[in-house]
């Protein structure tokens, strides 16, 4: 049975040691680490999933500008491949984004056809830092049209 906290900074290195495992290598060149650069994640909504062995699942959230406009920068989310296709990525995702009250949006970058599964659809206008794939930048309004009239680039949040 997997159990969810809110992540520790005694669970920091458990959890990168499963990004390192989950993502090629080199995922901290990626544009949105440098968003993350200097910045500490949001913390009541960054979660780990453990069962007896561990840590079998993990999910971070950051603040960014999007537009000038205050955002949750979703990811890294990673399950260990021993927990893979039993839906904990989905149960991260639901249980992280209800806790995220005080927030109007969430953005990340990744495949539309999974997370839209999730409420997310793809942004037009909305400019990750390259070499991001526009096509990948996500989001999805946690109150009703947070999105409307957000454009431009997604920056560092200082």
């Amino acid at each position: 049975m997997i159990r969810l906290d809110q992540e520790t900074k005694d669970d920091w290195w458990e959890v990168e040691a499963l990004y390192d495992l989950c993502f090629a290598p080199g995922r901290e060149a990626l544009s949105s680490y440098r968003l993350r650069d200097g910045v500490d994640p949001v913390a009541n909504l960054c979660l780990v999933g453990r069962d007896d062995g561990g840590v079998a699942g993990a999910i971070r959230y950051w603040p960014v500008l999007a537009g000038g406009e205050k955002t949750l920068l979703l990811g890294p989310v990673a399950v260990h491949p021993t927990h893979q296709g039993e839906g904990l990525g989905g149960y991260l995702m639901r249980e992280s984004l209800a806790r995220a009250d005080g927030w109007q949006r969430v953005l990340l970058v990744g495949d539309e056809p999974y997370y839209k599964r999730f409420g997310f659809t793809r942004l037009t206008g909305v400019n990750m830092p390259p070499p991001t794939n526009p096509e990948r930048v996500l989001g999805q309004a946690l109150i009703s049209g947070a999105w409307d009239g957000v454009q431009g680039d997604v920056t560092r949040f200082a």
